[in-house]
């Protein structure tokens, strides 16, 4: 949506995310929103985040939050809005429609407590949260832009998670109304431009702005000395990781199985690292399936400002996905993973958009997802050549910061904001080029 005319007036302009997650959740799409939020902020635009009481990805809100109904706080120039959600750590249907019901009421007040924003931005999934982002772009007469991190209800079906044809038929109408109701749509890969075009979505409607990765945070460190290395005794080892959600879309198992056909080379460990209740889920699976956990060291997530030691301390990265993952998926470890300066393993659908990544950057090797002994042929290939395996960790980060840069993408944000307030407002705004750079370098 370009603008016809660009001036060198400062528009600064009042933005309202509405996001389930943020600041403190360590992974998933919380770190996104945060950084995105705290760089416009320091690009003179205000904002304000309405959001859930942070529980992800344990399910169990966190200690300072527990038995609160609203929280207000300002957090690195940031209004962070919480409310209440009906969480619970093993939600069922009953419970999940409970959270999402729980959100919308109780976010709405929220989003009307503060000052009039020029536009409202939401994330999807959930997809209710587009019911009162609508609501609130007709109060405010203000555009809304849909940011979609994923597709519902065709990731949930294609992964036998969503069954009930009556629920089917809920979702999809649900998405066809934020889709139809949303000023602009923004998608992170093209695949999602395909899935929307086939659907009948307005082609002029629709962004693509990739997810980012901050490339000065995640960035490679020296594999010796490090600490998370020492502290989980993993001095000397060809350490092979995996960082992240442990969720039924990732297939784990697989990783564990290729591990126990590797346990005769004790040189070579597997590390994974996840949520308490998920690690106590596949550490107990081990057990009832017999497996070894000699070479096979299982963890909780570590707090995030430890992120990069723990990514540097690997020798490969793997991305895990399970073979009916929908195309369109694109896992936001792979970013990271490529910032890192690590090869990347991904045992992914070969036509998704993780291994068209892989492929076009060569940071990594494809294995065939859900199958043990690719990945276990994967893991010698680069534990016997690692030299290409260094060359594979260059080659990542030069593509992440050559295609995923996070000031790249806060400048395409900022232009799409910009256009589609200047577009409803139907007057001449200067486009987010325009604004001064207040932010420093990052």
């Amino acid at each position: 949506m370009p603008l016809a005319v660009q001036t060198t007036q400062r528009f600064s302009m009042q933005i309202l995310i509405y996001s389930y997650n943020y600041y403190p959740e360590p992974i998933g799409i919380a770190p996104l929103m945060t950084e995105l939020a705290e760089g416009l902020v320091k690009r003179g635009h205000d904002v304000r985040v309405v959001t859930g009481m942070p529980n992800y990805p344990e399910r169990q809100v966190h200690p300072d939050y527990r038995k609160k109904f609203y929280v207000t706080e300002q957090i690195k120039g940031v209004t962070v809005q919480r409310s209440y959600m009906w969480v619970r750590p093993n939600p069922n249907l009953i419970d999940r429609i409970l959270l999402d019901g729980s959100f919308v009421a109780t976010s709405l007040v929220q989003a009307l407590r503060g000052w009039r924003p020029d536009l409202v931005m939401l994330t999807a999934p959930p997809l209710p949260v587009s019911v009162p982002a609508s609501l609130l772009g007709a109060i405010y007469s203000c555009p809304v832009v849909l940011n979609l991190q994923d597709i519902l209800p065709d990731a949930a079906i294609h992964l036998g998670i969503l069954k009930n044809p009556a629920m089917i038929r809920v979702f999809e109408a649900l998405e066809h109304f934020a889709y139809r109701s949303a000023t602009a749509i923004s998608v992170i890969t093209d695949k999602f431009t395909e899935n929307l075009h086939s659907k009948g979505v307005d082609p002029k409607k629709i962004t693509c702005i990739p997810n980012w990765v901050d490339t000065s945070f995640i960035r490679p460190l020296d594999k010796q000395p490090n600490t998370f290395r020492a502290a989980q005794g993993l001095e000397g080892k060809f350490v092979v990781q995996y960082s992240g959600n442990i969720a039924h879309s990732q297939g784990i198992e697989t990783v564990i199985r290729a591990a126990a056909q590797l346990i005769h080379i004790p040189e070579i460990v597997f590390a994974i690292a996840g949520e308490a209740q998920a690690v106590q889920r596949l550490e107990s699976w081990c057990r009832t399936e017999g497996i070894s956990l000699e070479n096979i060291r299982l963890l909780e997530l570590q707090p995030r400002p430890e992120l990069p030691t723990m990514l540097a301390a690997a020798d490969v990265g793997l991305i895990v996905q399970k073979r009916n993952v929908v195309a369109f998926n694109m896992p936001s470890k792979t970013q990271v993973l490529m910032a890192s300066g690590r090869p990347i393993i991904a045992s992914v659908p070969g036509d998704g958009p993780a291994a068209e990544a892989i492929h076009r950057s060569g940071a990594g090797l494809l294995a065939e997802p859900e199958s043990p002994d690719s990945l276990v042929q994967a893991v010698l290939e680069l534990y016997h050549d690692p030299e290409r395996a260094v060359q594979m960790g260059r080659k990542g980060r030069q593509f992440a910061l050559e295609h995923y840069s996070f000031e790249a993408s806060l400048k395409r944000y900022e232009e799409l904001f910009a256009s589609v307030i200047a577009e409803a407002s139907s007057e001449t705004v200067p486009t987010a080029s325009a604004v001064p750079d207040l932010s420093g370098s990052r």
